[in-house]
């Protein structure tokens, strides 16, 4: 099936018992442990997976490491990884029916949604990555020394891959697509709740023509075989999405282990709306910037921050805005926020919602879960009148909420901006283009969007600061991080 702007023929799919896939092989666990798979819109399960141990992910990885030590991916070219690449690409766009069947029953992705996030962006991915693969190389160097001196870019071998569960193909394929563009072989770990993506995308690069062995996929649970990729000593980089609390110990893990890490971890945006901007295009940003992905979107903007002038009559627009986005199964073609992905997850809104409410904030709209066909949905949630020291301010609710703060000058948005432990993304609405620049330089996170939100392209990178993390994906940079230099110098005598 090719990609169309049509969802109106998808629907939930039947999907079979899953198993890991090992060198190229389809295999159970050693153990015969599953674990099932819900459909976060009806709270039912679809299947079931495989349900990994260490023995497994031994298995895994020693794979990965024999393909990459006989150079059945890295002895390629990097033209002929590019055209490997690109079918991949091609296949996603021919699949992309069964992608977003497949995404939107195993995380509640409304299928008007997923054809162009997740399936396009991962379609891009692949294609720009394949463009770096023919790309990566090294520089003569200039030395007073009687020698010929140049520096070699090389993969860095095999690649433990740890991704959450709110963006399982776009995550996945953020790291997947630049290690393999730079030669490296994968072990890759999907969520526990979310994999489905991950497995099917193991078929689509099998098809492609990606060697055995090269993209090994386990599933399973994070304290048992994410822990032992952490630790696992034929593990070259460890490249990680989730939450800062997680990432802070693999990273010290794989630091005891003197393995490179790319960490993209938690986030709490602040969106600032001055009174100069297109207040009805920016409440459309605002919107977005928070319902996105039922608010499980790391980038989001789930603070609004508003000069004082323009407080009460956004906080009126947003109500009767907000209220009539539509909420449904993501199976219906009209559906913008779907399910959350768990009902753990609810639980957690339901937590700070309610301390919104023993705090006397002011719910604006929203403030309950919808009870549609056991699914686990929450109503978008606008809370205004809390103070910055609220944990409801200062932590990441990773949900359909936000809260609307008040500001009276340029410096005092700034300031509230950066007040949390965050620095992911941040963004501004503002007609004054000096004030654009001016705040852009001043806010505190690795990607500043103005006059919209979550402008992405794989050509552009993202990543944290301060407790959101550190390296980039996307870019050129992306491509970077999954390579060592090394340099070689001969002598000229």
């Amino acid at each position: 099936m090719t990609v169309t702007d049509d969802t109106t023929h998808i629907v939930r799919p039947t999907i079979g018992p899953r198993q890991l896939f090992i060198d190229g092989q389809w295999r159970e666990s050693t153990s015969g442990a599953r674990t099932d798979i819900i459909d976060p819109s009806t709270g039912r399960t679809v299947t079931s997976v495989a349900e990994a141990n260490a023995e497994d992910l031994d298995t895994a990885v020693q794979a990965a490491r024999t393909a990459f030590d006989d150079g059945r991916w890295s002895g390629l070219s990097g033209r002929e990884r590019a055209r490997i690449l690109h079918r991949v690409a091609e296949l996603v766009r021919e699949r992309a029916g069964e992608i977003i069947a497949v995404e939107s029953v195993n995380v509640g992705k409304p299928v008007s949604l997923c054809r162009p996030v997740d399936v396009l962006t991962t379609a891009e991915q692949y294609e720009y990555c394949a463009a770096l693969a023919q790309t990566t190389s090294g520089s003569n160097r200039e030395t007073p020394l009687h020698a010929h001196a140049y520096t070699r870019r090389e993969p860095l071998g095999v690649v433990g891959a740890i991704t959450p569960f709110n963006f399982p193909l776009i995550l996945s394929s953020s790291k997947i697509a630049p290690a393999l563009a730079a030669g490296n072989c994968v072990v890759h770990k999907p969520a526990e709740d979310t994999p489905l993506s991950a497995l099917l995308m193991a078929e689509i690069l099998t098809e492609a023509g990606v060697p055995a062995g090269v993209v090994n996929v386990v599933t399973g649970k994070g304290s048992t075989i994410g822990e032992a990729l952490l630790q696992h000593q034929d593990i070259d980089k460890i490249a990680f999405t989730g939450s800062t609390g997680i990432g802070r110990h693999a990273a010290s893990v794989a630091g005891q282990n003197l393995k490179p890490v790319t960490m993209e971890l938690g986030g709490n945006a602040a969106h600032i709306l001055f009174a100069d901007a297109d207040v009805e295009k920016a409440v459309g940003a605002i919107i977005k910037g928070f319902v996105f992905n039922t608010g499980q979107f790391c980038m989001g903007g789930p603070r609004l921050l508003v000069e004082r002038p323009l407080y009460e009559t956004v906080l009126t627009i947003l109500g009767e805005a907000v209220s009539g986005v539509p909420v449904g199964d993501p199976f219906d073609p009209n559906t913008v926020v779907g399910p959350m992905a768990a009902d753990k997850h609810v639980a957690k809104v339901e937590e700070y919602v309610q301390i919104a409410r023993n705090e006397n904030a002011r719910i604006v709209t929203g403030g309950e879960r919808l009870d549609l066909g056991g699914g686990f949905y929450y109503k978008p949630t606008v809370i205004a009148d809390l103070d910055n020291a609220s944990r409801v301010v200062q932590e990441e609710i990773f949900g359909p909420v936000l809260t609307v703060q008040p500001f009276d000058t340029e410096d005092g948005a700034i300031a509230l901006a950066n007040g949390t432990e965050y620095g992911l993304a941040a963004g501004l609405q503002t007609g004054n283009v000096a004030r654009a620049h001016r705040v852009a330089a001043k806010l505190q996170a690795g990607i500043v969007w103005v006059n919209d939100w979550a402008m992405l392209d794989p050509a552009v990178p993202f990543g944290g600061v301060k407790n959101s993390g550190f390296g980039r994906e996307y870019g050129p940079e992306a491509l970077e991080s999954y390579t060592k230099v090394k340099s070689v110098v001969i002598s000229l005598d």
